[in-house]
C-alpha cells in the first residue's frame, strides 16, 4: 500500500483529454481506498518542488502542486521511490503556502 510522500507509477486519465497512461505521481495521503496524489512532470521549466535523479527520480522532474487529483488505488502500479524527510518538508510547507487563502 503506497504512503504519504510516496512515488508511484500509476494509470491516469489527463483532465484534458480522455487520454489514459501510466506516469510518476507523489502520494499525498489515502483514504477509503482513494489516493489523493500530485502529478510529477519531467518538463523541469514547470513550477513545482524539483525532484532529482539523485533522490531516486529516473530522470530530472518536478511535483506540480498545482496538479493534484484522486485516483483508486487499483491505478497503482508500483511505488518507485519514498521522497526523504527534508523533501516531505518542502513539500507540506509549498502546499500549505498554497491553502493559505482558506484561512
Amino acid at each position: 500500500m503506497p504512503k504519504a510522500g510516496d512515488i508511484i507509477l500509476a494509470t491516469v486519465q489527463f483532465a484534458d483529454t480522455f487520454e489514459v497512461k501510466k506516469r510518476p505521481a507523489l502520494v499525498l495521503f489515502e483514504e477509503f481506498g482513494n489516493i489523493v496524489v500530485a502529478g510529477v512532470t519531467s518538463n523541469v521549466e514547470m513550477e513545482g518542488v524539483p525532484l532529482t535523479k539523485k533522490e531516486g527520480a529516473v530522470k530530472d522532474s518536478v511535483i506540480k502542486l498545482n496538479y493534484i487529483f484522486t485516483i483508486s488505488r487499483l491505478m497503482v502500479e508500483k511505488v518507485l521511490f519514498s521522497l526523504s524527510k527534508e523533501k516531505k518538508k518542502i513539500v507540506y510547507e509549498k502546499l500549505v503556502k498554497k491553502l493559505d487563502g482558506l484561512r
